[in-house]
């Protein structure tokens, strides 16, 4: 029995590429292999397909939230790429502050200064493109 959703993944493909890149979605999909790719497929059929699918929260609050609950589980390497993709969804530089002070907060300053490293990176990074 598969599980696969076809409409939900090209529904979250598309979603997925809105928020991250086309350029960075493809070659993630393109390096999946045997291995991976179900793990690829449905992450992005559940993830971006069912959890951003809809209207309800718009995709800059739902990148604000993302930001937050990465941020706070310390996942740096995600929280860089969905500090990109925040950006993409009309998050501010003043707004991903904002977030890293609550993270600061709540998580401790350790966490705060993680953030805000890797945030002076994409934006200098921006700012250089």
């Amino acid at each position: 029995m598969s599980t696969f959703d076809e409409d939900l993944f090209l529904k979250g493909l598309e979603q997925r590429k809105s928020t991250l890149g086309a350029e960075y979605v493809e070659k993630n999909l393109a390096a999946a292999d045997e291995f991976t790719r179900p793990f690829q497929e449905a992450m992005t059929a559940w993830c971006w397909g069912f959890g951003w699918g809809d209207d309800v929260i718009d995709a800059k609050t739902r990148s604000m939230m993302n930001l937050s609950m990465i941020g706070a589980l310390g996942k740096m390497h995600e929280w860089e790429i969905h500090c990109r993709g925040a950006i993409n969804n009309g998050v501010t530089k003043e707004e991903v502050r904002a977030i890293i002070h609550v993270i600061g907060i709540y998580c401790g300053v350790p966490q705060a200064l993680e953030c805000f490293r890797v945030a002076k990176k994409v934006f200098d990074e921006g700012e250089n493109a």
